[in-house]
């Protein structure tokens, strides 16, 4: 299919959870609760690092990043989910599918990106602790989020337009609930071989790669906690790795095992489950495993929060005042 037949291209259907008929209202309220709870947690994290000066470090300013990263990334899915499941046609554009297709990979991409600069910078912190300051440069900490966002938005305009150069001839039912690489590549009736040689390839510099580093970093930071003589901080610095290691192990798990395999593997189940662990789990988790259970966040949302309420005291004192002067 040429991109100047685009426009003319009948719609994509988005089967999403079909063969649950009778639960849509459910799923449609699970998912909607979950998407709230996503974008109140991240949005949180973002003005919370915003407003407190005490947090305007290195780790925060990733943190505010990842939290946007999320909100985006969870964004570019659960709304046309939702929608799909009160329409009973649950049709998605050629158009829409393509945009779909653009954001999710920038997003997702960028949040592997993220995941690896933040765990560098644990790194540094727990390996290098006299050098940190040095290393860990505000001028060098927005160079790299902006590679990370600038090489993800450029990578995704690679595979969108190999996607839409397919001719989609054997069906236009989309065997998930949003369009993602490999139930397009069902339908398509072109040949796919450079498509999946740029997954294989160019994906694994994008997704391999940085799980890679983020590992390297994780199992040099674990080392040097083993050599810390106080068991107290051991099983503290412990606490906070694991639960760090498990969102990126649950988040890159999922992606390697869905995007670097043979084909011949592909289950609808299975990756409808995966993609809901990456696309939705994975960021409305995120703000509790990295920032919420942090005692500095906690610390600043309880100062932030105590001067919302002398504020408020004030404003009611001041208007009884005047109520009773008038």
């Amino acid at each position: 299919m040429n991109i100047s037949t685009i426009l003319s291209t009948t719609d994509f259907i988005l089967e999403g959870f079909s063969d649950h008929n009778d639960h849509q209202i459910l799923f449609f309220v699970v998912f909607l609760t979950v998407y709230v709870i996503c974008l109140m947690g991240n949005t949180l994290i973002v003005l919370i690092t915003l407003a407190s000066p005490k947090l305007h470090s290195p780790m925060y300013f990733f943190l505010s990043n990842l939290s946007v990263t999320d909100m985006s990334l969870i964004s570019v899915v659960i709304p046309q989910l939702l929608h799909n499941l009160l329409d009973e046609k649950k049709t998605i554009s050629f158009i829409g599918c393509i945009a779909q297709v653009y954001f999710f990979i920038s997003f997702a991409g960028v949040e592997c990106f993220i995941l690896t600069l933040m765990a560098y910078d644990r790194y540094v912190a727990v390996c290098k602790p006299l050098h940190y300051v040095t290393i860990m440069s505000r001028t060098l900490c927005i160079q790299m989020v902006a590679i990370s966002w600038i090489t993800n938005l450029t990578n995704s305009v690679l595979h969108t337009l190999l996607i839409a150069r397919l001719s989609f001839c054997k069906s236009h039912i989309i065997q998930h609930f949003f369009c993602d690489l490999t139930p397009l590549y069902k339908l398509s009736c072109s040949d796919i071989t450079v498509n999946k040689l740029v997954i294989f390839t160019e994906g694994s510099l994008i997704v391999a790669l940085p799980f890679l580093l983020t590992l390297i970093s994780y199992i040099h930071i674990i080392w040097t906690i083993i050599k810390i003589s106080s068991f107290t901080k051991q099983e503290a610095a412990f606490s906070t790795c694991s639960a760090h290691l498990t969102s990126v192990i649950l988040f890159y798990g999922t992606m390697i095992c869905i995007y670097f395999r043979p084909s011949s593997s592909y289950a609808i189940a299975s990756d409808k489950v995966a993609a809901i662990l990456y696309t939705v789990f994975t960021p409305t988790v995120n703000p509790f495993i990295y920032s919420l259970r942090n005692k500095d966040v906690k610390r600043e949302m309880k100062k932030l929060f105590n001067k919302s309420t002398v504020k408020s005291k004030i404003v009611i004192a001041d208007e009884n005042k005047f109520k009773t002067i008038k």
